[in-house]
């Protein structure tokens, strides 16, 4: 079995392909960003936000050491997404990726949250190709995160399932709150 980071990129990997455009909601520290812009290929490009300059910085320094130029990094909070992504976007972004939580290594008083995140989801629905996904990894265990968490499952249940498949996907034998992948397809 795949642990919960490689699973969320193996369901990327399945459906994302050179050349599109994809978005990491949650920069924090580049990894995904970097596994984004290798996934999208130089004719690609990655759109990744984070509301901590800190993280940016992390991000760019990564994205620098590595020759990627198929970024855009962005300083605002994933909630704000509709407003960088141009209307010719519509229907063909390749997938999303979300870390929710606090930026490992940093003040755990910055936490995503249901409202924003959900917010972002909702943002990102209309924007994805048929087939493209949005890949949630929930971290909830830290104050504030079983709320982030019951709310977006509550939201994510009650997506149509004519026009989404949604999947959940965990170890259930662990302790002190797993993180868990939730991961939307659109039809």
């Amino acid at each position: 079995m795949k642990s919960i980071l490689k699973y969320s990129h193996h369901l990327l990997e399945e459906i994302i392909q050179p050349g599109e455009t994809v978005i990491d909601a949650t920069c924090g520290n580049g990894n995904d960003t970097l596994f984004l812009s290798k996934l999208v290929g130089e004719n690609g490009e990655v759109i990744a936000f984070d509301i901590q300059e800190k993280a940016i910085n992390n991000t760019d320094q990564l994205l620098i050491e590595n020759n990627c130029t198929n970024v855009s990094l962005v300083l605002d909070s994933h909630a704000n997404m509709e407003n960088y992504l141009s209307k010719d976007l519509a229907g063909k972004i390749g997938g999303a990726i979300f870390n929710l939580g606090y930026l490992p290594k940093s003040d755990k008083s910055i936490i995503t949250k249901g409202e924003s995140t959900i917010k972002a989801i909702q943002s990102v629905l209309p924007y994805l190709k048929p087939n493209g996904r949005i890949i949630l990894v929930v971290y909830y265990g830290h104050d504030g995160g079983e709320n982030e968490k019951n709310s977006i499952l509550k939201y994510v249940i009650s997506l149509d399932q004519k026009k989404f498949d949604v999947l959940r996907y965990g170890f259930i034998n662990q302790k002190n709150n797993p993180p868990f992948i939730i991961a939307i397809q659109k039809k």
